[in-house]
């Protein structure tokens, strides 16, 4: 009761809630109070429990059913959930023995949990980055942002810049885990305000470094004579991303920007086993 009182004014709602785990003070249980998947209370609990010896009490219903916990498990893929609300829809349908249809361009690997099949066209309940059906839409956050910008560059200028990336290419915003640039930029006002705003890590590299990235870019011979490399955005989101290129360098207002995509291969793991 001390624990629920004392978190119960941070509480917000499913999609932003911290994980909170209750341990009593002889150390025999532990017990997820608050976001126990989307906020990993859960699994904290048994990794509490593998430390002091606690018995995790889990009581959300999936887990208590041996059911497939979807929000779980899309946290586990490093996968944002867009339609937090549809959860429950997908859930209950799994609890009441009824298959959801997963579509997803990317191979799963290993065996789909019971009540979980795979589809490429049609109805279907879960979607892994893809346009909205009424699924359930988990997106991963593979997309890094490489970004190019004039000295002094407000954050506003930045937002409509990315605004007018994400429209044109298709992308989303919750894909973006990142911001690449080049070392001189690193210390900008309005990026780093920009990253800080988005909740985005900022990660920065030397003109040697981008000019080593394999690749055909977008060359520009003033930006070679300011920066010392002929392209920045291209370049940054290549070599944060370790991945491909998937939208091109985009300029307008001071800035430019291009998005690239890490490697992503998800499988069926959802918790600790």
């Amino acid at each position: 009761g001390i624990a629920v009182r004392a978190v119960a004014p941070y509480a917000g709602n499913k999609a932003s809630d911290p994980a909170v785990v209750a341990v009593d003070e002889c150390g025999r249980f532990a017990v997820p109070l608050l976001s126990g998947h989307l906020g990993g209370a859960n699994r904290l609990a048994r990794r509490i429990g593998a430390v002091c010896g606690a018995l995790p009490v889990i009581t959300t219903a999936t887990d208590a059913n041996g059911a497939f916990a979807v929000d779980e498990w899309a946290v586990r893929q490093g996968c944002c959930v867009l339609d937090v609300p549809r959860i429950k829809s997908v859930s209950a349908k799994l609890l009441a023995g009824m298959p959801v249809t997963l579509y997803s361009p990317w191979p799963v690997a290993g065996t789909p949990p019971k009540g979980v099949r795979m589809g490429t066209d049609g109805d279907f309940e879960l979607t892994l980055y893809a346009s909205d059906h009424g699924a359930l839409r988990l997106v991963p956050r593979i997309a890094v942002l490489g970004v190019g910008c004039r000295k002094g560059t407000s954050a506003q200028a930045l937002e409509e810049a990315f605004d007018r990336l994400l429209h044109s290419s298709g992308l989303c915003a919750q894909a973006f885990g990142k911001v690449c640039t080049i070392d001189l930029k690193k210390d900008e006002p309005g990026l780093v305000s920009f990253c800080r705003d988005r909740g985005l890590l900022l990660e920065s590299f030397s003109a040697a470094q981008l000019r080593e990235v394999p690749g055909d870019f977008s060359a520009s011979d003033f930006v070679e004579s300011v920066t010392g490399v002929d392209n920045v955005c291209e370049r940054s989101a290549v070599r944060g991303s370790g991945g491909t290129l998937c939208w091109r360098k985009q300029a307008g207002g001071g800035v430019t920007m291009a998005a690239a995509v890490t490697p992503f291969v998800p499988d069926w793991r959802w918790n600790d086993e």
